[in-house]
């Protein structure tokens, strides 16, 4: 794999911190393009953070929610997100990246096999891939297709994956708490990296914007 394109710390930080608080501020955000395959993908280069997930586990409503903006198309239909959708963040600093949900039932058999295989590739060959949030629904424990995504996020070089809890509201603390004990387990991954979130509750999108900032 080639290496990937950084940014020095010192320009980034200067980029998308705010001068008055030092911490990363979402200030702009619009889409930018959909590809239906990775050779089709062409941008400006620009470093990618990427949001992944089971269908219907609420990565638009998560995107829309830390910018503020609703640039991700949100429904009640699971497996709305069948491209890879760009958005440019903050003048075009950088690029938030939603890739295809997957495990939803109602399609074709090819086109329900072609979502991981499209992940896959993606973080296999992006060379601009900065950062990868990882969103799971709280209220379930991870499947085979979850464990196998994981498998493959974990050997992307220099990417330390985030994983976001989504659903908090749906549960009690104690309940929350027991249940990413389980997933964590489930994952084999430290409970330190994973993060709560609730749009409805407001929660977990200034821990998000933290890793962002922490780039």
């Amino acid at each position: 794999m080639t290496s990937r394109a950084k940014l020095k710390n010192a320009e980034w930080n200067g980029l998308i911190r705010n001068k008055q608080d030092n911490k990363m501020h979402i200030i702009s955000s619009t889409f930018y393009k959909s590809f239906t395959k990775i050779e089709d993908i062409k941008t400006l280069g620009l470093p990618e953070i990427a949001f992944l997930g089971r269908s219907n586990v609420g990565k638009s409503s998560l995107i829309n929610d830390l910018c503020r903006n609703k640039i991700a198309k949100t429904s009640q239909t699971p497996g709305k997100t069948r491209l890879i959708n760009y958005f440019t963040v903050n003048n075009n600093l950088l690029y938030f990246v939603d890739l295809p949900g997957y495990g939803y039932a109602q399609v074709s058999k090819q086109e329900r096999a072609s979502w991981p295989k499209m992940i896959e590739e993606y973080l296999a060959k992006s060379e601009h891939l900065r950062k990868v949030f990882f969103l799971l629904d709280i209220r379930r424990m991870p499947n085979e297709m979850d464990k196998a995504i994981n498998d493959w996020i974990k050997q992307v070089p220099d990417i330390e994956p985030v994983y976001i809890l989504t659903k908090y509201d749906k549960l009690s603390k104690s309940q929350a708490q027991a249940a990413k004990i389980k997933i964590a387990l489930e994952l084999f991954v430290d409970q330190s990296r994973f993060i709560f979130y609730s749009v409805t509750k407001n929660v977990g999108r200034a821990e998000v914007l933290k890793q962002l900032d922490e780039l």
